[in-house]
């Protein structure tokens, strides 16, 4: 059975996750992400794709991003792709695929949920235990963020502009939110998200999404209806 083409949608937020291929390494050292970092932003602006937060994990990326048109993150994966893996086999001596099949992702409503999934991206390193602190890990766009430094590949969303109406009063409330942990179902709700390819985000925005590309976006119940638990279970 042919599978689903990917649930993608103009306009939205997209949450996306590419794995090394059997979860190897994809950066090697500074330079590594500094050429990535080159080709997704010279990407994002050929294929009118709005990159809003990236983190550059060892074996893997995490981008929050919104497409123009229904091809845009399809085209922008495949054009860094094919630059960034030739790349990688020459310097390293090596042949073969270094992605693990497609990139995985996952449309989520910006409003409740932009801020929350800028929070998990950029503290990814400080979650697995590769940083000690969120500010310590240089490859991702926490900097841009709080105002450290300016990062041409990132496009601020309008929901984060809504956090202040100065730069400065938008980077201080980052900052303090940021400084908060993320709870633990929270993080389970994105990771499952991105993962299975789910939509995350209100029923009437579902609904909307549903209409506008004419899927089925609500991930389908399986298995048997829970028991009933008994008080004090």
């Amino acid at each position: 059975m042919a599978r689903q083409p990917r649930l993608t949608c103009a306009g939205q937020v997209h949450h996306l996750l590419q794995y090394g291929n059997n979860y190897q390494d994809i950066f090697r050292d500074e330079q590594d992400r500094e050429q990535f970092l080159q080709w997704l932003k010279d990407a994002g602006k050929q294929f009118q794709v709005a990159i809003h937060a990236y983190v550059l994990m060892p074996n893997h990326v995490h981008l929050l991003a919104t497409p123009s048109d229904q091809t845009g993150l399809s085209r922008m994966m495949q054009w860094l792709g094919r630059h960034y893996v030739p790349y990688f086999n020459r310097k390293y001596a090596r042949v073969g695929t270094l992605f693990q099949g497609r990139f995985k992702t996952a449309i989520i409503e910006a409003v409740p949920h932009l801020i929350n999934y800028m929070r998990y991206i950029e503290s990814n390193p400080v979650r697995v235990g590769i940083a000690a602190s969120v500010d310590a890990f240089r490859w991702s766009s926490y900097a841009h963020h709080v105002g450290s430094k300016a990062d041409p590949v990132i496009t601020d969303h309008l929901h984060y502009w809504s956090l202040g109406n100065t730069p400065f009063q938008r980077e201080a409330a980052y900052r303090l939110l940021i400084e908060q942990e993320l709870n633990v179902a929270e993080v389970a709700a994105m990771t499952t998200a991105v993962l299975k390819g789910h939509v995350l985000g209100g029923q009437q925005f579902q609904t909307a999404l549903s209409k506008l590309t004419g899927r089925t976006v609500a991930p389908a119940k399986r298995g048997r209806p829970a028991k009933l638990r008994l008080s004090g279970e």
